[in-house]
This record gives structure tokens, C-alpha cells and sequence, in this order.
């Protein structure tokens, strides 16, 4: 006998969905392709799918922003809101002088 498995009760209620990656690059206001390359380089946190050489990746939001949120600023960072390898997705001040 089969018995179908109730995916509505409380405890699946809990469960963030993934999300692929043209809407994990959408909420980190980068390009998929650069997305792709993090996740690969294990630079932010992503799920991958398959075993075989080419994988399809998922991606939780939250996750994202907590690993957003986690990294110091990289401040010599040429651009505001650049993400870079050791940086985070965060404008840096600028540095004017007062005349």
C-alpha cells in the first residue's frame, strides 16, 4: 500500500524554497553569470544539483544575505557595491576631504 505524503502539514511550512539563479542574482543585483562563478568557487553559499561535470545550482535568499551581510566591506574595492573574492556587497564611504 502507498501512502502520499502530506507536503502542506506545519513542518514543510518552515522550509525555504531554492531558487534558481537568475532570481538569486536578481536579489544580489549582480549578473548570473557572475553568480555562477561564486557559487563555484565557493565564494557564497549555493546547493548544487547533480553529480556529473556541469551542475544546475540553487540558492537559498536567506542564505545569500546572511553571507552578505557576514563580510567585512572590502574597502579597497575599486567600485561602490562591487562584490569582490574577499568583499562583500556593501558601499564604502567616500573619503573627501574638507576644504
Amino acid at each position: 500500500m502507498h501512502t502520499s505524503t502530506n507536503l502542506r502539514g506545519p513542518f514543510f511550512m518552515d522550509i525555504e524554497r531554492f531558487v534558481g539563479a537568475d532570481e538569486a542574482a536578481e536579489f544580489l543585483c549582480i549578473t548570473r553569470r557572475r553568480l555562477l562563478e561564486m557559487a563555484r568557487a565557493a565564494r557564497i553559499p549555493a546547493h548544487a544539483i547533480g553529480g556529473g561535470k556541469r551542475k544546475t545550482w540553487r540558492f537559498r535568499l536567506s542564505e545569500l544575505a546572511e553571507a552578505v551581510v557576514a563580510k567585512e566591506p572590502d574597502i579597497t574595492a575599486g567600485k561602490r557595491g562591487m562584490i569582490t573574492a574577499g568583499g562583500s556587497l556593501a558601499v564604502v564611504p567616500n573619503k573627501r576631504r574638507k576644504s
